[in-house]
């Protein structure tokens, strides 16, 4: 999608948590751009959105283009980037941050990837979030929420896209057979009757057919 067209959507979007207008005509305070950052980013992996954004120029009552000349070289943007870096977990900072000309004024938006899961966005050690429109502090709900993601998430369960039953190894199938009659002497002759995408599923090491990161840890192919 063209970014003009993205901020059009935005534009006419009521502003929420994952969404942000502020006037910023001439200037921003910086702590407040990373509290920014730390609340958007933090709201975008709860409500699973790989991004949030945040728009300079804009009222964020009328949305009135009112024009923004903070930052005002592509150079300082880029040094933005870096200096918001320095005081976010793990380094992270804007995607992009896009100029555009609307109504013949400079309008900046910020593209603010998702904190990674299981692990909660800080600005200089403090986790931010929001509730409406207000910014505040990351409440204990939210910030258990967005931790015990990596708990309930099974890895080794995840299908694979496009992995497929050439890419697994015939001798570590049949090696997976044996031990699979040794568990289960009852159904070995069974076992023996099975294709091998049927004795996969049987055995539980791919998932209705699907190929799993399991799949091809135990018996794929080198290469895959």
């Amino acid at each position: 999608m063209d970014i003009y067209e993205i901020f059009n959507e935005l534009r006419y979007h009521h502003e929420d948590e994952v969404v942000e207008f502020k006037k910023a005509e001439n200037n921003f305070d910086f702590d407040d751009l990373g509290k920014y950052f730390s609340a958007l980013s933090n709201e975008a992996n709860l409500r699973d959105k790989a991004f949030a954004w945040l728009t300079f120029g804009v009222h964020d009552k009328t949305r009135e283009i009112l024009g923004t000349s903070f930052k005002n070289s592509m150079m300082s943007l880029q040094k933005l980037k870096q200096d918001l870096s320095q005081h976010t977990t793990d380094n992270h900072t804007f995607r992009e941050i896009y100029e555009l000309k609307v109504e013949g004024k400079r309008v900046l938006l910020f593209q603010i990837p998702a904190t990674p899961r299981g692990i909660p966005m800080a600005w200089k050690g403090h986790f931010y979030a929001r509730r409406g429109e207000s910014l505040g502090a990351l409440d204990m709900g939210k910030y258990e929420e967005i931790r015990k993601q990596v708990v309930d998430e099974d890895w080794s369960k995840e299908i694979v896209e496009g992995a497929r039953i050439d890419d697994l190894d015939k001798e570590a199938i049949a090696l997976a057979r044996d031990g699979y009659k040794q568990r289960y002497p009852k159904l070995a002759k069974a076992c023996d009757s099975w294709d091998d995408k049927t004795f996969l599923d049987k055995a539980c090491l791919t998932l209705d057919g699907k190929i799993t990161r399991t799949t091809l840890l135990l018996v794929g192919k080198e290469g895959s």
